[in-house]
């Protein structure tokens, strides 16, 4: 049988010492942070991260370089038979049109997975290809999978600022200052490719509320289930995780038999939306053997 690496990027949210402790593999993400160039949680923390963006340094994300992931990918080839490389969402970058390209030159050793997740929805998918390799799948078989229930999960994000949006260019200069001035707080949704608008709340306790609705009416007429069975259920934010662990509680009281996970949403996100931004998500449970 095939010894098969599971491999990712830092969107996943995984760290590099929660790579050892699960047995995957991360590539950083590389940061543009005032014309000098950063790894995530290489050479880039959390707290740091968000020491610059609210220090108004000029950040933008990119994607690893092609002799990068070539060079990563060659040394797990060392070690192993087959690779099942899972990226950040098409929708949301093109790190992972460049990674199918690129593997074309490797005969089907590497398999990237183009399932449409981010963050902790991306995380879970690679722990569901774990799973996917003790039950016996090879790399090809686990991609097929993987893509076929690409949207089996879903997103929802209140952003705390519109300052951050409108920095990168995601609203007009005027929509942000009618948001500021109402205080509106947007909520997105990721349901597969892109991060779009979804509605509009005028508190936090609001928009709070509009999350656990949409997220029940997901459950309900998306993935036929009243009370979270057979799904994962997530809270992610942007830097303070005390309003996420108030939200679990919210959470908690409607799906009391859910396990809620908690993890910070990954940096990429983070600097389009900033601080303060809480999430809810979830994706759907591998069926059992």
């Amino acid at each position: 049988m095939s010894k098969i690496a599971v491999a990712t990027d830092s969107n996943s949210g995984i760290t590099q010492e929660q790579a050892k402790e699960f047995g995957v593999h991360v590539i950083p993400m590389p940061f543009f942070i005032d014309g000098e160039t950063f790894y995530e949680d290489i050479n880039l923390t959390q707290e740091e991260f968000y020491q610059k963006l609210e220090g108004n340094a000029e950040i933008s994300t990119s994607m690893p370089a092609a002799g990068d992931v070539i060079e990563f990918w060659d040394k797990l080839l060392k070690e192993y038979d087959e690779i099942v490389y899972i990226p950040m969402s098409s929708g949301l970058s093109s790190s992972c049109e460049t990674a199918i390209m690129l593997a074309q030159d490797y005969e089907g050793k590497v398999q990237v997975v183009n399932n449409q997740r981010i963050s902790v929805t991306q995380k879970r998918t690679v722990l569901d290809a774990l799973e996917l390799v003790k039950r016996g799948m090879n790399a090809a078989q686990i991609k097929e999978y993987l893509e076929e229930t690409r949207f089996d999960s879903s997103i929802y994000i209140m952003v705390d600022t519109l300052y951050y949006l409108k920095k990168g260019g995601r609203i007009t200069p005027a929509a942000a200052a009618l948001g500021t001035l109402l205080k509106l707080k947007p909520v997105l949704q990721i349901q597969g490719e892109k991060l779009d608008a979804f509605a509009k709340a005028r508190t936090v306790k609001q928009a709070k509320t509009i999350m656990l609705d949409a997220m029940a009416k997901d459950f309900k007429e998306r993935f036929s289930t009243e009370d979270g069975t057979g799904m994962h259920l997530f809270i992610a934010y942007t830097k303070d995780i005390e309003p996420a662990l108030e939200f679990k509680e919210m959470l908690k009281e409607r799906y009391p038999k859910l396990e809620i996970e908690i993890d910070p949403l990954s940096l990429s996100i983070s600097c389009h939306i900033g601080p303060g931004a809480l999430a809810v998500a979830c994706s759907k449970e591998l069926p059992p053997q």
